[in-house]
């Protein structure tokens, strides 16, 4: 039977039945099968003690098979290691479509590492440079009588380059030789390090220095695997899009990491997806590939992307990889695992150079999953965030207001490049206004909404009963829910970078997921098909409110979307539940001002008690960011946990904060904001008792009172974020003092 990588339904199957079909595709022998069934290949401790020190036992990682591959006309089964879910079934995947074109075309140069010797304290090094060349004959003779085995398989020493480097203290150069050594099917470190080592003292005695370190070098950019791959468009269409938009989408995003390091990183932390697995399994050292592949990525000055994928003269997608490669097949150390002559029987050679092959086609295909992924889930509204960023960057938008013209790019729904330069204009604009103190005003879409907020007194002990006094601030969360064709909950952010599908109990970066799976299944909407756009206009973790604001916009938008109808008691209701997920302790206090967005008094309880403040006049305050993010759950759990140790102590303090509540209420009803800022300063000192200030808010409440504020405070959790301070006459100069001292400043009036 003729061996083949393409099995059909074999992610179907259990365990015993995917051996049995190995065995019958001639893939296993049964002695092998039999083997893994009973588990006798695994690592032991007894063999684990003989690898590394102080073992204690075994760490043990699932090995799966990446299927489908042809690489240069030859069927491929793919050992991978890796605890990571999706890696396997989308290399698989994407290697079952460059099939249907072909398969991959992988080449590679001689298996060269390069061996380093640091020569210090060197005279002339222009004349050491050209001695050591005019006699690199001896030392490559020297290099190779320490190995004369390496020399009988073909391999050996090659050649001697030199090297000049300006480094340290001013004016010292140093010597650095480069030996290049053929390492044959060895991965070759041992080898290199000894070769280095044998050769030192004629490298001295020729150069007239002190040879320091002699090591190989990890970037084996000598040793390349270049690996292509060519797709006609009609096979990468697929119900929803067609083969040019795929297409498309994917030139696109590999052009985005090959403009921006921050990107590169990502996509290629995807490749390594694929190619450190295998590396793995197969005995080799995956950390010596990561370390050559990502300096090979920065070997032109500026990190960037491994892979290029363009479109041919035809129209379809090509793809195309280059990076160092340098493993072996043979050697000691490659044994100690009794898995990985398992990895070499399942992947069908034992040639470092077919392996080097291998590992390209498999870093292209894990790349062309990744990508086509984005690709494919960013189409459907011009390509989402990543089509959005793609332009902002290539017209010209400045770091600070980047976020701000992707969210209004994508809102327009025209990406291109020249209404992204006028979406930077006019959104310069208001930065410089803003810069110049200009007051602060609500989003003007009329997309449902969740308000933001500023704590005037009362936080921290707002939580354990007190009284707090708090505002609505014009700065606000948005939201907007559509239908899609697509299947699934899809949550996009483009300010956060956020772009992605909800999942039934997978784990999150953001507490945002989790929230929003309470949401949509007190709704009855989970099975539900849509995309959820979120717009924020609210700082992230600097205590104004955003994450109850940015359930209750989402609460409202789902309203809207699927005739809910849902009342201001239902959303504050949800939204609070959805703050317990965040903060782990809530009082209720940001989720009703993003609800109702009222001046209120507030105190918690079943239900909540609320009283609406009324002002006589607006009230102009300045909000300072110092840009430490603040965790509200972390500093709400600081105070629980010093509060149940000194209880007496602490409720006093909140008796205390709740006096100055009440008294603020009457001095607010008075317009009497000189003894408004008084009873703020009072309340900063206690917040500060309850340790829930810090150094950069200090600093900004200390700015504040020095220009002129009638008082300031904190406001919200504390620990960074974000101070408020009463300036009714002169916000301006107050505001521009916190900014040239670095933080930002916004002035705003309170209703």
């Amino acid at each position: 039977m003729k061996k083949t990588s393409q099995i059909s339904g074999f992610y179907k199957k259990s365990i015993p039945q995917r051996l049995q079909t190995l065995v019958e595709k001639g893939i296993l022998t049964p002695e092998d099968a039999l083997l893994l069934k009973k588990g006798k290949l695994l690592l032991d401790a007894d063999g684990s003690d003989k690898m590394i020190e102080n073992v204690v036992g075994v760490f043990g990682l699932p090995m799966g098979l990446g299927l489908n591959f042809v690489v240069n006309g030859r069927e491929h089964v793919i050992p991978m290691v890796v605890e990571e879910p999706s890696i396997v079934a989308a290399v698989s995947a994407m290697a079952k479509l460059v099939r249907s074109a072909g398969g991959f075309r992988s080449e590679t140069t001689e298996p060269i590492l390069i061996g380093q010797i640091q020569v210090t304290r060197v005279k002339d090094s222009v004349s050491a440079k050209k001695a050591i060349l005019q006699n690199k004959e001896d030392i490559i003779s020297l290099a190779n009588s320490l190995h004369p085995n390496m020399v009988a398989r073909g391999g050996g020493a090659r050649d001697v380059e030199v090297h000049i480097l300006n480094a340290g203290e001013a004016g010292r150069e140093m010597v650095i030789v480069h030996l290049l050594v053929d390492v044959q099917q060895a991965m070759g470190a041992n080898l290199v390090n000894s070769m280095c080592e044998g050769i030192a003292s004629l490298v001295e005695k020729l150069s007239g220095g002190r040879v320091f370190l002699r090591i190989l070098s990890n970037l084996a950019d000598r040793s390349l695997v270049r690996t292509r791959c060519t797709i006609p468009v009609e096979l990468l269409e697929d119900r929803d899009y067609s083969g040019e938009q795929v297409r498309d989408g994917i030139i696109l995003a590999n052009e985005f990491a090959l403009a921006d390091p921050y990107r590169a990183a990502t996509h290629n932390k995807g490749i390594m997806n694929g190619i450190d697995p295998l590396v793995i399994a197969t005995g080799n050292d995956w950390r010596a590939m990561e370390a050559g592949a990502h300096a090979y990525a920065a070997r032109g000055g500026r990190y960037s992307a491994l892979t290029r994928w363009t479109k041919n003269e035809k129209g379809d997608l090509e793809g195309f990889i280059e990076l160092p490669v340098r493993v072996g097949t043979v050697g000691g150390s490659l044994r100690g695992n009794p898995m990985v002559g398992l990895a070499y029987r399942l992947l069908g050679t034992e040639d470092a150079r077919e392996l080097s092959e291998i590992i390209g086609a498999v870093g292209l295909a894990q790349n062309l999953g990744a990508i086509r992924a984005l690709a494919t889930e960013g189409i459907q509204h011009g390509h989402m965030s990543l089509h959005a960023r793609s332009v902002a960057m290539t017209a010209g938008a400045a770091p600070e207001i980047f976020e701000t013209v992707v969210e209004e790019l994508i809102d327009s729904g025209e990406i291109k490049v020249w209404k992204a330069r006028e979406i930077i204009e006019k959104v310069q604009g208001r930065e410089d206004e803003a810069r110049s103190g200009a007051l602060l005003t609500a989003p003007s879409s009329d997309l449902p909404t969740g308000y933001g907020k500023v704590i005037l007194l009362g936080e921290h002990a707002v939580v354990y009963g007190s009284r707090a006094i708090a505002a609505p601030i014009p700065l606000a969360m948005q939201a907007r829910v559509s239908p899609a064709r697509r299947e699934g909950v899809h949550l996009i952010i483009p300010r956060w970078g956020v772009e992605e599908q909800l999942a039934k109990g997978a784990k999150y970066k953001y507490s945002i997921f989790q929230s929003l799976e309470l949401i949509l299944n007190e709704l009855d909407l989970r099975q539900q098909n849509m995309q959820i756009e979120v717009f924020p206009h609210i700082p992230r973790a600097m205590g104004l409110g955003g994450s109850a604001a940015l359930a209750v916009a989402i609460i409202r938008a789902l309203s809207d979307t699927f005739g809910l109808n849902l009342s201001d008691e239902r959303v504050a209701e949800l939204s609070y539940r959805s703050e317990t997920i965040v903060h782990g302790r809530a009082s209720g206090i940001d989720n009703t001002l993003a609800t109702y967005g009222r001046f209120i008094k507030f105190r918690k309880g079943s239900p909540p008690e609320i009283e609406p403040l009324s002002l006589p006049e607006p009230l102009r305050v300045v909000i300072g960011l110092t840009w430490t993010e603040s965790l509200t759950a972390t500093m709400v759990n600081k105070v629980r946990k010093a509060w149940e140790g000194r209880k007496p102590l602490y409720e006093r303090i909140f008796d205390e904060i709740d006096d100055l509540a009440l008294m603020a209420e009457e001095a607010i009803s008075e317009a009497d904001w000189v003894r408004l800022g008084e009873l703020m300063n009072i309340n900063q000192g206690l917040l500060n008792a309850l340790q829930v200030s810090g150094r950069e808010l200090e600093e900004v409440i200390d700015i504040a009172r020095s220009n002129g504020a009638l008082g300031a405070k904190l406001t919200g959790g504390g620990g960074g974020g974000a101070m408020i301070a009463i300036c009714p006459e002169n916000a301006e100069l107050v505001a521009a003092a916190i900014q040239a001292s670095g933080y930002q400043a916004m002035i705003a009036d309170l209703k």
